[in-house]
């Protein structure tokens, strides 16, 4: 009964909770409206910090073991510097606690209140009385290494530092590090998302969201400047992460600084003095005030409420989840009001910045372009590219990995060069670290999983394929760390990690235009129920991608083709669309042969990853090769590529699979014909390019020679139907002294143009000139 009878009175509050709801939203209305016309915003009065020495400052409620178990390494740590102190703000403990203090530790200053604070109120009063600029706060159940205060401080060499954080460990070695102080938030779904990351590429001073209240240093004039922690959070929770992002809000700056090491007995304190239940239940409240008083951009506010109202219906039906708002969580909000509208009020006075534009400033690529590069006219000779990679590159076995293996290959000599790569599996690294000797930096993370259905999204799902933290994360890290100028994103699903940067230049390569690919697939599909998916999945990708592109300072397409297709829809765009730089191999690594070949003998090359290849292949067996070995009975089809289809190649006569070739250049080398029978997709065909470079005469259709050729026997014969394709293979076997001399002409058509040494040089300069405008220099 007493189950069934919680379950009812949470269903009643969930019911009602949208009255709530609305309540909250037309006060937080009415206090903005009050603000635009009577509020005034207070500029920030920056000064650094004078970091020679530190105030340690040790909130403590009754924990007279905790004080005796790790008071004696904070006292060690502050013992270098005479002008360090060591303060424990004691909260009216009934314990004993301030009288050790006084009896075993004679040289720290014992500041006692009459009544529990809590440590927010601990916190403030002991930050007031400090006398040094610098703060640091300690949870009482903290232990700290010997050396942890010098790089602390180090990290206030900025007029702009609020916080600088340690790099938390837990006494129990063996539990999940599930607190490590690099700090990470985020707006999703109506309510903020916070973690810690374990990231051992940080190792020195790194931009975070929030400092932990009982592991960092703050600048006091800032705290104090800031109001302190809000006690609108009592009795705990979030009133750190309340700070740092007010702190963010204010231009100034949040660090993680993993040289400071300091070990922490979890919920040491709190877990000793409330159940789980009340844990929860100020942990569900306080996320849902964060809200009301931080949140000020109405679109936010809306979802957030949103969100709130469907969240408490779902958790009194399936329990309460850190991941959605309660109903109880609400209601507890709701009571204090109006304390929310006073803070809410002196939050919107504080703020320099947006909602959007603080959630951005603590993520590593953003912090390097508002603050590092800030004022910077600078434009390098060999600009530090990032680029970044959805699918492995090494061996190229599909045309995407040929270009980037190319491009990279030559961009090394005019960039340095940092590598971001995506692999199916671990067992593919050594390859990719083959690869990368002469970069500046490599990466690698392993895919997901198969991704998950979702009819119902927006998102094109090559794109949701590609979503996840851990890539968005390493991408602002390495940008960060190596100091990056140019973000150079391939594949058009990548384009959702394009920033919104001032001085850092994003460039994004469509190796085929997603959409245009679908449209074009979607002609030769019957009427079916796959018709109608493919028919959706082509207007999320339109929509993806003309939403997306304009967000990006260069795009580069494979051919003028492209280039004029895909300004149709985005005019405006003009010349931030580019063709020329990107689609090319190596010429000289793929030998001339323009004679001594196999007779008789047909070659189709292609990833069967690509559906394309498959479908091109089914026709190609089924509508050519009859007609062809009709009158050619001896005539071969030799197949090969990588990722042949699950059920294998069609049974036919004179179809030979080789399946996963080493090297392209010997069958491309030693065959007759090389056929490109492509009927969807879009961009360039890097197997052309290999087929012109290496003499072996092509017939193609006119799709898969699109941005190549579109006059018939020029650099290769083309027909787009059974019987023509044919009768240009047939016209080809017979008469070698045209085919040569077709094959010829290719060969100096991607000398020309499609050399990767040439364009990946025109490359490099489109980057300096990127930089050039984004910076305001004068163009190298």
């Amino acid at each position: 009964m007493r189950r069934l009878g919680r379950l009812l009175g949470a269903l009643l509050l969930a019911v009602l909770c949208p009255f709530a709801i609305l309540i909250a939203a037309a006060a937080l209305a009415v206090a903005d409206l009050c603000w635009l016309a009577f509020g005034r915003r207070r500029r920030p009065a920056n000064s650094r910090a004078g970091a020679r020495a530190a105030s340690l400052v040790i909130p403590n409620w009754n924990g007279r073991e905790l004080l005796e178990r790790y008071l004696p390494s904070v006292v060690a740590a502050a013992q270098g510097n005479p002008d360090n102190e060591v303060i424990v703000v004691d909260n009216g403990s009934r314990d004993g606690s301030a009288e050790l203090v006084r009896e075993r530790f004679p040289q720290v200053r014992l500041l006692e209140l009459e009544e529990n604070r809590g440590f927010g109120g601990g916190s403030n009063a002991g930050v007031r009385a400090a006398k040094n600029d610098v703060v640091v706060l300690l949870n009482s159940d903290m232990r700290v290494e010997p050396g942890f205060l010098a790089p602390l401080l180090e990290g206030f060499n900025d007029e702009r530092v609020f916080a600088v954080s340690c790099q938390i460990f837990f006494t129990d070695a063996e539990r999940r590090r599930d607190e490590t102080g690099l700090t990470q938030g985020a707006w999703r779904e109506g309510a903020l998302r916070l973690r810690h990351r374990v990231d051992p590429g940080v190792t020195d001073l790194y931009p975070c969201f929030y400092g932990g209240g009982g592991s960092c240093a703050f600048d006091r004039r800032k705290f104090l400047e800031l109001g302190g922690f809000d006690a609108l959070l009592k009795p705990f929770y979030l009133e750190d992460a309340d700070l740092g992002y007010l702190a963010w809000k204010r231009g100034w700056q949040v660090f993680y600084q993993p040289r400071s090491a300091v070990y922490h007995e979890h919920r040491g304190t709190i877990g000793r003095h409330f159940d789980a239940r009340a844990i929860q239940a100020a942990y569900q409240k306080n996320f849902v005030l964060f809200a009301w008083k931080n949140i000020h951009a109405w679109r936010k506010l809306a979802a957030h409420f949103g969100w709130a109202a469907g969240g408490a219906l779902v958790s009194a039906v399936f329990g309460d989840s850190p991941e959605r708002t309660s109903a109880g969580g609400v209601w507890r909000a709701l009571f204090q009001l109006p304390r929310a509208l006073r803070s809410r009020w002196r939050a919107r006075s504080l703020a320099v910045v947006g909602d959007s534009e603080a959630f951005r400033r603590p993520l590593g690529g953003y912090f390097r372009d508002r603050f590092q590069l800030a004022g910077s006219r600078a434009v390098p000779e060999r600009p530090a590219v990032l680029f970044v990679s959805p699918y492995p590159i090494c061996p190229p076995v599909h045309g995407g990995a040929v270009f980037m293996h190319a491009a990279l290959r030559e961009l090394a000599r005019w960039c340095q060069v940092h590598l971001v790569c995506l692999l199916d599996e671990e067992s593919q690294a050594a390859a990719h670290e083959q690869m990368a000797r002469g970069f500046s930096s490599a990466e690698f993370l392993v895919r997901l999983g198969a991704v998950r259905r979702s009819p119902g999204s927006v998102a094109p799902r090559a794109v949701r394929e590609f979503s996840g933290d851990e890539l968005a994360w390493l991408i602002h890290r390495q940008i960060y760390t190596r100091a990056i100028d140019i973000l150079q994103l391939e594949y058009t699903p990548l384009a959702q990690y394009a920033g919104g940067f001032h001085r850092i230049g994003t460039a994004l390569f469509e190796h085929d235009i997603y959409f245009q690919s679908i449209a074009r697939g979607l002609r030769r599909r019957a009427a079916s129920p796959r018709r109608l998916t493919a028919a959706y999945e082509y207007l999320r990708a339109l929509r993806y991608e003309l939403r997306m592109l304009p967000r990006i300072d260069r795009v580069q397409v494979c051919s003028r083709a492209n280039r004029e297709y895909l300004s149709s829809f985005l005019p405006k765009m003009g010349e931030r669309i580019q063709h020329g730089l990107r689609a090319g191999i190596a010429v000289a690594d793929y030998e001339f042969h323009p004679q001594g070949r196999e007779p008789f003998t047909m070659l189709f090359l292609g990833s069967f990853r690509h559906l394309p290849n498959q479908a091109a292949l089914a026709w190609f067996t089924s509508q050519v090769l009859p007609r062809v070995m009709e009158r050619r009975p001896e005539a071969r089809l030799i197949v090969a590529g990588s990722d042949l289809p699950p059920h294998g190649l069609p049974h036919r006569a004179g179809v030979e699979p080789r399946g996963f070739v080493e090297d392209v250049r010997e069958p491309l080398g030693r065959y007759a014909v090389f056929v490109c029978p492509v009927l969807s997709g879009s961009g360039v065909r890097v197997k052309l390019l290999e087929a012109f470079a290496s003499g072996i005469p092509v017939v193609s259709t006119r799709l898969g020679a699109e941005g190549l050729s579109s006059e018939d026997g020029e650099l290769c014969a083309l027909a787009d139907d059974a019987a023509g394709f044919a009768e240009r293979i047939l016209r080809l076997f017979s008469d070698e002294g045209a085919a040569r001399d077709m094959a010829r002409r290719a060969r100096l058509e991607v000398e020309a143009n499609w050399d990767s040494e040439t364009i990946t040089r025109r490359l490099a300069a489109s980057y300096r000139e990127l930089l050039a405008e984004k910076r305001g220099a004068a163009a190298p």
